[in-house]
């Protein structure tokens, strides 16, 4: 009797491997999905004749996959949040993922009752693969149309209230309250906040951070002046801030665009940054290098945030069952504080 083992069952995965390809587009291949590269399916189909592969008919893939697209929703209605540079770099990494994939991007803004039901129909009509939603505010009703829907769906960032399945987040908390830790470092005394809007996750997050922060450090936090996540509602919050509070001496912006507002405000008021007042905003933009003074600011993955993302939804469409995301943050000191 012989005791050679019998030969290993090729996978997928080498498939994928030799031809230079990923793992969903050999799969898309070889169950004849659509919305595949000429040259890709070329590549796998040699591929396989090189390898001499036979598909595992119980095998769970891409061939779910009958509409080639994935939509990026955001809770917006105003086309100018597209030209934000958060969302390009979001949809950047997005794009990335989905290309290797031979799926097509549709962006959907959404937060009027004509885009909702542009995206309900997409959802109950089968118009897309999957979906990806982002910026959603306190009872948005996307997230109620997402746990109605068989297709698959991805948040970005967690609902207020909710607790979905699968999600990709920025660890808020913890980078808020690294900011606040820095100003208290600093010196500073009598901190005040710009928050994001309350209703949303990230808005309420980050307020956290900022109030743990103080309390940990016996410091009662001071309510926070509502924001946009806008440069001109930064500055107009920070000049209230230096109305009801005079004294202040740190600022932590809820995002950048905000912080630049503020910096804006105080050098309208006479105030100096840092020298009376340390400044810290939230994200890491490009507006942070090129503020006047550059800005301290926590530094979020953005891009990587689009890439895991359309990464966990390409493994929902084909099967998959991934785990939520929460990914790190950092502070990145510069001349504002």
């Amino acid at each position: 009797m012989s005791n050679v083992p019998p030969p290993r069952r090729l996978t997928l995965d080498q498939v994928a491997e030799r031809a230079g390809v990923s793992r969903s587009v050999a799969s898309r291949v070889l169950n004849d999905a659509p919305h595949v590269s000429r040259a890709k399916r070329e590549a796998v189909e040699r591929a396989v004749r090189d390898l001499g592969f036979v598909a595992n008919s119980k095998a769970r893939a891409l061939a779910t996959s009958q509409a080639g697209v994935a939509a990026l929703v955001i809770s917006q209605h105003d086309p100018a949040v597209l030209a934000d540079p958060f969302f390009g770099q979001v949809i950047v990494g997005v794009s990335a993922v989905l290309e290797e994939a031979d799926l097509n991007l549709m962006l959907c803004l959404a937060a009027s009752e004509r885009g909702r039901s542009r995206v309900e129909h997409l959802l109950r009509s089968g118009g897309v693969d999957g979906v990806m939603m982002m910026a959603l505010h306190e009872d948005d009703p996307l997230a109620a149309l997402a746990e109605q829907t068989a297709t698959p769906v991805i948040f970005g960032g967690r609902p207020v209230g909710k607790d979905p399945r699968w999600y990709v987040d920025i660890d808020n908390v913890a980078g808020a309250r690294v900011a606040t830790d820095h100003l208290l470092a600093r010196g500073r005394k009598n901190i005040v906040t710009i928050s994001g809007p309350l209703d949303t996750q990230v808005g309420q997050a980050r307020h956290r951070g900022y109030r743990e922060a103080l309390l940990l450090a016996g410091v009662t936090p001071r309510e926070p002046e509502t924001g946009d996540f806008e440069e001109a509602g930064g500055a107009a919050a920070m000049t209230r801030l230096l109305q009801a509070h005079p004294d202040l001496d740190g600022v932590f912006a809820a995002n950048d665009n905000m912080a630049v507002g503020a910096l804006r405000a105080l050098r309208q008021a006479g105030r100096s940054v840092p020298g009376e007042v340390s400044v810290v905003g939230f994200d890491d933009l490009a507006v942070a290098q090129i503020a006047e003074p550059a800005l301290t600011t926590v530094h979020q993955p953005i891009r990587n945030l689009g890439r895991e993302m359309a990464r966990m939804l390409v493994g929902l469409i084909g099967g998959q069952d991934p785990s939520p995301l929460l990914l790190p943050t950092h502070l990145v000191v510069r001349a504002s504080s």
